[in-house]
Parts: C-alpha cells; sequence; structure tokens
C-alpha cells in the first residue's frame, strides 16, 4: 500500500466575508492584542505540541521536488522554534492569506497532466504548492526552516491534504489554504498523519499512530 498522500481538497471553508469583521480581527492581531486560543478538537492529542514518533515515508512528490528545488530541502543549521508575538503572529497571517488569495485551486492533473507533481506556484497550485509558497515566503523572512514543517493530514471531508506546520514557543500552528484563520493544530479538526522532522526536512516523522498511514492509499 502507498502512504498516504495530500489528495486536495482546495475549497476555502471557515472564511470570513464580512470585511469589516476580517478588518477588525487584523488590527488586533497587529497589535498584538489576541493569539488564537487553543480549542482542541482532535482526539488525538491536547497537547500544544504534535507528539511524533518514528520515521515515515517522504510522499513521492516532496521526493522529487526536493530533487528538483535542492534550496528548499537543505538541513537547518540550528534547530527551533520560531518565537510567536503579536507582531511574527500578524505576518504569518500575511503571508497565509497573501498566497491563499494569489493561488487559484488547480489539481496537479489540470496544471501538468501528471499527478502528484509538488511545485512552487504562480497562479494555480492544489494544498501542497501553497504550502511550498508559504515555507519559502516565510524562509525568505527570516523565519527558522525547521519552524516551517509540511505536514500530511485528513481533511475535514475525511481527504487527503497538506498543511503548513509552525512550530513556535507558543505551540504549533497551521496555515491552510482551506482557510485564512491561523489555528492551533488540535483544533482544526483534522486527523494528522505525517511532518517534516525538525532535524531534517528530507526525512518524515509520523504524528500519532503510525499504522493510519500504512492503510491509506492516495486516490490522486
Amino acid at each position: 500500500m502507498t502512504p498516504l498522500l495530500p489528495t486536495c481538497h482546495c475549497s476555502k471553508q471557515g472564511r470570513t466575508t464580512g470585511t469589516r469583521t476580517a478588518c477588525l480581527a487584523l488590527i488586533c492581531v497587529a497589535a498584538g492584542l489576541v493569539l488564537p486560543a487553543v480549542a482542541p478538537a482532535s482526539a488525538q492529542s491536547t497537547s500544544s505540541r504534535m507528539e511524533v514518533v518514528g520515521f515515515a515515508r517522504a510522499p513521492i512528490g516532496f521526493i522529487s521536488f526536493c530533487e528538483r528545488e535542492p534550496r528548499d530541502c537543505v538541513a537547518p543549521g540550528q534547530v527551533r522554534r520560531a518565537a510567536l508575538t503579536g507582531k511574527s503572529f500578524a505576518e504569518l497571517d500575511r503571508v497565509n492569506r497573501f498566497a491563499n488569495t494569489r493561488i487559484k485551486p488547480a489539481t496537479d492533473q489540470e496544471i501538468y497532466g501528471r499527478a502528484e507533481y509538488w511545485a512552487i506556484p504562480t497562479d494555480r497550485g492544489d494544498c501542497e504548492d501553497y504550502v511550498l509558497l508559504k515555507r519559502r515566503l516565510l524562509v525568505r523572512a527570516g523565519w527558522p526552516p525547521s519552524a516551517l514543517l509540511i505536514t500530511v493530514v485528513r481533511d475535514n471531508a475525511d481527504e487527503g491534504h497538506a498543511v503548513l506546520t509552525v512550530a513556535t514557543d507558543r505551540g504549533d500552528y497551521v496555515l491552510d489554504n482551506q482557510r485564512d484563520a491561523i489555528l492551533p493544530w488540535q483544533a482544526t479538526g483534522y486527523e494528522y498523519i505525517k511532518r517534516q522532522s525538525q532535524t531534517d526536512p528530507k526525512a518524515w516523522v509520523y504524528v500519532g499512530d503510525p499504522s493510519v498511514d500504512a492503510k491509506v492509499t492516495s486516490t490522486r
């Protein structure tokens, strides 16, 4: 059986449509007045940090991406979590919203005529492409690469999906193309399968039960 791959469910669920509400939320975040409260919605763990075990197989699309873009897959010189403040959270919010707005959802088959082709998008992409763009933008902005971890999950539609986990000193947070809100990992309602290792971006580790990955196959 092949490991779970992020078959993307690309709708932006839970997105705020009220302009006034969104502006007020951004003002509060930028001022450092609010950060998302931890509201556990997953049976996996209530810890603010993901509990990882063992070693998992990297997605095949990721392996191919690293061969083409080795600079995005270099082991960090220092492993550390990012310091989360009102200012840094506002930067996460800007990058997440920029990518979610700039990139239009499309499957690998529609763009490249093939399945599981991971790439930095310019105008269209699927879930892992959003993640790759957000990670590159944040690294360029000075965020520690070891804190920016590509993560494979089952989403709320029970489909394979990829998100960007940001490991911070206040817990793990998720940037997602399905929503503009940045949530603590355990508040997304997703089932977490595996993610990149903090010590080596080419290595992957399980989040929770390793058997979940072994018995699930990708549909795209």
